[in-house]
């Protein structure tokens, strides 16, 4: 297995990487869906529209943003993403499209411009009315005291995580990146996502249309396997490690 993804590689020109949650875990950081562990098992999500008009809503919404982020602070990155981050480095990755929102491909070298994070970014924050950014610390540390929910210094406005909550649009220019990406790529690697949260999940079934090379290394069968060049059900950072020593 390992000798056929290294050769699709070497053959390869321009490789897009495609991240899910399968490859965080590995860093200790909990998946979404994996039954009695994923985050939304434990805590229904919050709905968009809810966090905008609902003060309560949006008091828990940081509530349980300091409960995870006692995970996601310590968190580092792992085998996989330290792979990925040398397959860009060699020149082989053009782009890492990331369901992720932990910023561990960031911490592992890979350059921030080669990056495109369809789901957003939970380490900064945003306001939804100016866009302005806000670091996340002095939120944080304002709301633990006397839950003061953040407004912007700019304009008042709501201030959140940058990360795509349930109900909010995807973002515009990102999947135009990621789009662009993935058609002009010949080999397409989805490493730890179940591809099933659309449309990101489309990305591999656009590449695979648009005649490139399709590799899934994931824990768990995905629903596009049958259509894969290739398919490896293993752990994540040996098997990329593993690679990337041979």
């Amino acid at each position: 297995m390992s000798q056929k993804f290294i050769e699709l590689i070497d053959q390869s020109q321009r490789v897009v990487v495609f991240t899910g949650a399968g490859i965080s875990t590995e860093s200790g950081i909990p998946d979404f869906r994996t039954p009695g562990k994923g985050i939304w098992t434990q805590n229904q999500p919050i709905e968009f529209k809810d966090f905008l008009k609902s003060e309560e809503a949006r008091k828990e919404t940081w509530r349980r943003k300091i409960q995870t982020d006692k995970v996601l602070s310590i968190a580092e990155p792992n085998a996989g993403h330290e792979a990925i981050s040398q397959l860009v480095q060699s020149g082989k990755v053009s782009s890492v499209i990331t369901q992720n929102i932990d910023g561990l491909h960031q911490k592992s070298g890979v350059p921030e411009a080669q990056i495109i994070e369809l789901h957003g970014n939970t380490t900064y924050c945003v306001c939804l009315e100016c866009d302005t950014r806000h670091e996340l610390q002095p939120i944080m540390d304002a709301f633990e005291q006397d839950e003061t929910l953040p407004l912007c210094r700019e304009c008042d406005g709501i201030v959140k995580t940058a990360t795509i909550s349930f109900g909010q649009p995807m973002p515009i220019e990102e999947m135009e990146r990621a789009k662009k990406a993935t058609l002009q790529c010949d080999l397409f690697i989805s490493i730890g996502s179940s591809l099933v949260v659309y449309p990101a999940a489309g990305f591999p079934q656009l590449a695979k249309q648009n005649n490139a090379k399709l590799v899934i290394l994931n824990r768990e069968p995905t629903q596009l396997d049958e259509v894969a060049d290739l398919v490896i059900h293993d752990e994540i950072g040996p098997t990329l490690k593993s690679m990337i020593a041979v």
